[in-house]
């Protein structure tokens, strides 16, 4: 894994996609009993509260590094769609927030076009390594 991949397009939109949710952790964690607070004005037990918080952080840690630094692309934007996703339902949604449903449903599109694009990239990398396969096994039966 060389430093060539930091300096692509590629890597630039993901730092540029993952910079909202990065953003949002120092937040969560300095504010954490208020944060906590709000959660449990929205209807969840205090308890609860304190443990959805505790996972939207790690899921928000984990997701942006992954999206970040790893080539687990995939994996780095299911991660941030299972905090996304919920966080728009629960707390945008009723009272309806235009403005951040609109920009939660945009990170959710980004997100999704992400993933496609990953797949789209793993099956042409897929294909190619099959194909020199069957080309080296060919040379093999020859000899």
């Amino acid at each position: 894994m060389g430093l060539n991949r930091f300096y692509s397009l590629n890597f630039l939109g993901k730092l540029l996609l993952s910079a909202i949710f990065v953003n949002a952790i120092p937040g969560k964690i300095i504010n954490f009993s208020s944060q906590s607070n709000f959660i449990v004005s929205r209807g969840f037990p205090e308890p609860l509260s304190n443990i959805m918080l505790v996972a939207a952080i790690i899921l928000l840690i984990s997701g942006s590094l992954l999206l970040i630094f790893s080539e687990r692309t995939k994996l780095a934007c299911s991660i941030l769609l299972l905090f996304l996703v919920p966080t728009t339902i629960i707390f945008h949604l009723v009272p309806f927030q235009l403005v951040a449903v609109a920009r939660n449903l945009s990170l959710i599109g980004g997100l999704l076009i992400v993933i496609d694009q990953s797949s789209i990239n793993y099956l042409n990398t897929s294909t190619n390594l099959q194909t020199k396969e069957i080309e080296y096994s060919d040379l093999n039966e020859d000899n």
